[in-house]
């Protein structure tokens, strides 16, 4: 992950708690009015569809694993017809999303703990879901948040990260200190949404190679914005 060690604005040194409240506060009431609508990208049916494409989204987009899924869901309808699938055929549906051994193995493992251990239901609480194979919290985050309105924490993929660091919401590469970082800012009514929030404006205006600072709504507030 790209770390902003070196902020272009001074004041964010002078920053006092208070000042970094009202500006988090700031941030992400603009980040309301521009991603009114922000969501989850993947496409799903069930809430093990959401476990199979979260798990295939590793180092991977969105776009690509909802190109990959319909046919994968066509072929396995269900959990248990994923969990009795041939790891052959599976990695030949999933080989586009890469990291295609590891990700079947996980996919046929989160199968079978699911139908062994939770009567084919994707599990309703952090401490259950992270037994399943390939699920640590990023993923669980997603999987509670959308399949039951569960919100235990804030799901951070590389545009939560990368971004921020980039605010100086965060010192750590590691994403669950920089979720706990972020828990400790932002009240929890906020956290399921701040995530959808953090990832539009990543792929839409602070990418992770040419951020457009230029037309970033947070430009005066952002201690890394170059205007």
């Amino acid at each position: 992950m790209h770390r902003f060690r070196t902020y272009t604005k001074p004041w964010i040194k002078k920053e006092t708690p208070t000042e970094k409240e009202t500006r988090v506060r700031e941030i992400f009431r603009r980040l309301k009015k521009e991603y009114p609508k922000a969501t989850i990208a993947l496409t799903y049916k069930t809430n093990f569809e959401l476990m199979v494409a979260v798990i295939l989204s590793a180092q991977c987009t969105d776009k690509k694993v909802n190109e990959i899924t319909p046919a994968l869901f066509k072929k396995y309808p269900s959990v248990r017809a994923f969990a009795r699938a041939n790891i052959i055929e599976l990695e030949s549906l999933i080989r586009q999303s890469g990291f295609y051994h590891n990700k079947a193995k996980s996919i046929m493992g989160a199968a079978k703990k699911i139908e062994s251990d939770f009567v084919g239901e994707v599990p309703r609480t952090m401490k259950e879901i992270l037994t399943i194979p390939g699920i640590a919290r990023k993923s669980a985050n997603v999987v509670l948040g959308n399949a039951y309105g569960v919100v235990d924490g804030i799901a951070v993929d590389t545009h939560v990260g990368r971004i921020s660091q980039r605010w100086a919401l965060t010192e750590s590469d590691n994403p669950v200190k920089i979720e706990q970082d972020l828990m400790e800012l932002l009240p929890q009514k906020e956290w399921f949404s701040a995530t959808y929030r953090i990832i539009d404006h990543g792929r839409a205006i602070c990418k992770a190679q040419r951020p457009e600072c230029a037309r970033c709504p947070l430009k005066d507030i952002c201690p890394s914005s170059v205007v």
